[in-house]
């Protein structure tokens, strides 16, 4: 079951510019950077607030560090932007299943690591009304 949004993934050009715009514009607090050499970004986790619950939210900066990553790739194409959503579940292989009953094919299947040592999986844009969608279980 989908309990919250996780975060939101923006594809920028230059990581530390982004990262201090958000920081300087916004006050969001930079808590993690890490190169995800499985899928060829740079990765940064701004925290955003935190919810009733002690959860955060948070936006998601990607930069590609390879030409041939898929986020390279989009960059290209689409410019800076928004890349996708990510919405928290307490199980990913159980909902990546559960959605893959109705019709939606996820694109990791098993579900993989992400950064921060969390398990994830996308779900196919053309299945999700032409969002990227990401599921994420904290580690």
């Amino acid at each position: 079951m989908i309990s919250r949004i996780d975060h939101i993934g923006i594809v920028c050009r230059d990581l530390d510019d982004t990262v201090e715009f958000y920081r300087a514009t916004h006050g969001f607090e930079l808590c993690h950077v890490e190169v995800i050499d499985s899928q060829g970004v740079r990765e940064a986790m701004l925290k955003v607030g935190a919810t009733d619950d002690g959860a955060a939210s948070y936006i998601q900066l990607l930069e590609p560090v390879r030409d041939d990553s898929a986020v390279s790739a989009w960059l290209a194409e689409n410019g800076p932007g928004v890349h996708h959503i990510a919405f928290g579940t307490d199980d990913v292989e159980a909902e990546s299943e559960r959605l893959k009953a109705r019709g939606i094919r996820p694109i990791f299947d098993p579900p993989g690591t992400g950064s921060r040592g969390t398990r994830v999986t996308f779900l196919h844009p053309r299945d999700c009304h032409g969002v990227l969608t990401e599921l994420v279980t904290l580690p």
